[in-house]
Order: structure tokens, then C-alpha cells, then sequence
């Protein structure tokens, strides 16, 4: 159980909107007809709606792409979802919509496929925004973490999948003490994720523990900003080490509230993004 709650980190928000294909590995709404292009990509087990407040901001002044990913609240799962297959769709994405120079917003497991994304295709992106996401998020825990090439994800899998809809339910309910201290938003995040593909969310959340992003993103050429949760304040040493060697960074930390920075610190979070992006 509390293994459970420890990992499965990172949510998000959807609109009904248009799939590319059966197999597509997310799903994705336009917004707004003028002004650069902002790419939104939620965290695990979420929708796109969890932008529902920020999209408000800025689709006046900008195309909003809105991304929920494969398996995901309700959205058909794929046969291999990972973070290099998904990092890989949306750079075909906006290479095949002819998407100018767009900045990616990303929360969670969306903040490291911004990273992944930015470091694959250099000169893709204009900017990105990576809200409370780490490069390598055991490594916060275990100095001595290392990518094991040979992980077995089964174990976790089966865990997920073989678990009842009451006790998945009940276990995602329990999680959210460390997730968001908005309780408002507490029954829909839940539903994202009992609406989400159990083995989806187990082959995910299995690959986020055994990632290391830090030599990657020492390809990263575009500005990054990385806003994290208030708690991350008492770990800046580590979190700047993981951050070493991303060339154009601003790292700022949350006044109050937890993993869904949005929701709990939102006039904060909001504040920081127009800064940034205008």
C-alpha cells in the first residue's frame, strides 16, 4: 500500500475533443485562433482539464494544444506507452502541424516529456515550463539511484491490475494527503485516475521510478522554467543538483500547497507562467 501511494504521482485534465487514429497515444483539443502556440501535457493519470484555469489566462493571446495522454482518463491505451514513444509523437505532432516555435507546459510525468522533448529536438521548442517535475525523482530519495536496464515492471503491473475498483479507488483517494490540499479537486483527480488504464498506469509509473533525465538535459537550448511544490523548498540542494547541468533554467518554488502547484498556489503559479511566456 504505501508503496503504491509513494509512486503514483502526476495528474491531469480533458475536454471531448479529436483523436489522430486508433492508435494515437494521446488525446488532443485546440484552443484559441491567434498568438504563439502553448502545448499543455498533464501527468499521470490525468486529463487535460486539469489546465481548465490556466488555458483561461492565456488562450485569448495564444493557440492552446490541450494533451491527454494514452490510457489516460478515459483515453483509449496503447500497446507500449512510454515516455521515449510519447516524446517521440509529440515531436511528429507538431512537425506534421507545422506548430511554429511552441512552448510546452508540462505537469508531472508532462514536465518530464517537456524535458525529454526539448532535449531530443533542440531547436523544435521557442520555451518550456516543467511544473513539479524532477529529472530524476528516486534519485530525491536514494543518492546512490541508478537506471536498471533490466527492470522487471511485473510485479507492479500485476499489483495494479489484479487490485478492485473499490481498493484502487480507496488507495488513489488516500494518496491525495500528498498531492493537493485543494479538496474541491479531490473526487475529480480521483476519477481521472480510476478512469485510467490500470496497466497504463503501472507501466508508467514503474518507468518514472527507474528515469534519470540529469546528463540529458544538458541538451536542453531553450529557456526552462521549473516551478516546484512549497515542500521542494527544504530539499533546494538536491533539487539543484538535479538540475546541474540544464544550461537556461530558473528554478522558483511554491509558496504553499503540494504536487498540483496549479491548484493549490494558483495565483503564484499563474503569475510566474505570464512572466515567463508574455
Amino acid at each position: 500500500m504505501k508503496k503504491i501511494t509513494i509512486t503514483t504521482l502526476l495528474f491531469l485534465f480533458i475536454f471531448p475533443l479529436c483523436t489522430f487514429g486508433q492508435t494515437a497515444p494521446y488525446l488532443v483539443q485546440k484552443i484559441g485562433e491567434k498568438g504563439s502556440p502553448i502545448l499543455f501535457i498533464p501527468g499521470l493519470a490525468c486529463s487535460a482539464e486539469v489546465w481548465q484555469d490556466t488555458v483561461k489566462e492565456f488562450s485569448p493571446n495564444h493557440i492552446c494544444y490541450l494533451f491527454t495522454m494514452a490510457g489516460f482518463a478515459g483515453v483509449t491505451p496503447v500497446k507500449n506507452p512510454s515516455l521515449e514513444n510519447w516524446a517521440e509523437a509529440i515531436i511528429s505532432y507538431i512537425k506534421k502541424e507545422k506548430i511554429k516555435q511552441p512552448i510546452i507546459v508540462g505537469h508531472s510525468l508532462g514536465g518530464m516529456l517537456a524535458m525529454k522533448i526539448a532535449a531530443k529536438e533542440p531547436k523544435l521548442l521557442q520555451k518550456i515550463v516543467v511544473v513539479d517535475a524532477l529529472p530524476a525523482l528516486a534519485a530525491l530519495s536514494n543518492s546512490d539511484f541508478k537506471v536498471d536496464p533490466n527492470k522487471d515492471c511485473t510485479p507492479i503491473i500485476k499489483e495494479f491490475v489484479d487490485m478492485s475498483k473499490e481498493k484502487f479507488e480507496q488507495t488513489q483517494r488516500s494518496s491525495m494527503v500528498y498531492y493537493t490540499e485543494n479538496k474541491e479537486k479531490i473526487p475529480q483527480i480521483v476519477q481521472w485516475s480510476v478512469d485510467s488504464d490500470r496497466e497504463t498506469i503501472a507501466k508508467m509509473v514503474c518507468e518514472l521510478s527507474n528515469t534519470d533525465l540529469r546528463e540529458e538535459i544538458q541538451h536542453i537550448e531553450v529557456p526552462t522554467l521549473v516551478l516546484l511544490e512549497s515542500v521542494f523548498s527544504f530539499s533546494k540542494d538536491k533539487i539543484e543538483q538535479q538540475y546541474a547541468k540544464l544550461p537556461k533554467k530558473e528554478l522558483r518554488y511554491a509558496n504553499k500547497g503540494l504536487h498540483f502547484v496549479m491548484y493549490d498556489d494558483f495565483d503564484w503559479y499563474i503569475k510566474q507562467l505570464k512572466e515567463f511566456i508574455l
